[in-house]
């Protein structure tokens, strides 16, 4: 029961999925960013769906390229996207750790925002509608791999000053064993898309996972929501165009 309420809080906190609500206590947020990644896997098997719907039907490469854009922001609920807007916001100021921390709390979208929110819909829909083939075992295993090193993140990295979601999390979780547990799967993910052709995927989500904690981080004084969101959506992207690269390269041998 308590591994079902885990679960169920994960879902509430970073999806769109009804599930029974259960109140936060120390139990509950224990190992809950071990549950996170199961939200990926969700979104990873739903893409997967949708490709071999999309095939059967013949859907145009549009279309399919349109639902696999959307999917995962249905099934999230745009929450990563909100934290992804939002570092936007805040990169772009060229402001103060203390300044961009602010930024981030402020509820409104800024025009550098909107901007580069539209260039990351459009690079993501011209990859999806490009790919030679999209293999969709390494594409939903790297659904799963940006969020166990998210979980990784919050368990390891400085916290930001002041209250938020990051440091609620970090101050209930389990530290060493979420961190154990991500690690385990993510190397997991990592040997996994291997496997399936997107060894290139595993490669740019450590890249941007290093670049987040020796750049990203130092820049805002630690780690908050705000930004564990920007590094799913950013790992998501890179991991996609890696995918590109990568069969780019296979052709050319």
């Amino acid at each position: 029961m308590q591994l079902l309420k885990t679960i169920a809080i994960a879902f509430s906190l970073f999806s769109a999925v009804p599930v029974p609500q259960f109140d936060w206590d120390e139990k509950n947020m224990r190992y809950m960013l071990c549950a996170f990644p199961l939200v990926g896997l969700l979104i990873g098997a739903a893409a997967a769906g949708w490709g071999a719907l999309s095939t059967y039907l013949s859907l145009p490469s549009v279309v399919t390229a349109l639902g696999l854009c959307l999917l995962p922001v249905l099934i999230s609920g745009g929450i990563h996207m909100d934290g992804l807007c939002d570092t936007y916001d805040a990169l772009a100021s060229r402001a103060a750790p203390e300044k961009k921390r602010q930024i981030l709390k402020d509820p409104h979208i800024g025009s550098f925002a909107v901007i580069d929110l539209i260039m990351h819909f459009m690079v993501l829909f011209v990859i999806w509608l490009v790919l030679p083939e999209i293999r969709f075992f390494a594409v939903g295993a790297s659904f799963v791999l940006s969020r166990s090193l998210s979980a990784a993140a919050v368990a390891t990295f400085p916290i930001a000053p002041g209250e938020g979601l990051a440091r609620t999390f970090a101050d209930t979780a389990s530290r060493s064993r979420v961190l154990v547990f991500s690690v385990l799967l993510s190397a997991a993910c990592a040997v996994f898309m291997g496997l399936s052709g997107g060894i290139w995927m595993a490669a740019a989500a450590l890249g941007v996972f290093l670049w987040y904690r020796f750049v990203l981080i130092p820049q805002f004084g630690g780690l908050s929501g705000d930004l564990a969101g920007w590094f799913v959506e950013t790992a998501q992207l890179w991991m996609l165009i890696a995918l590109y690269v990568g069969q780019l390269a296979e052709g050319l041998r």
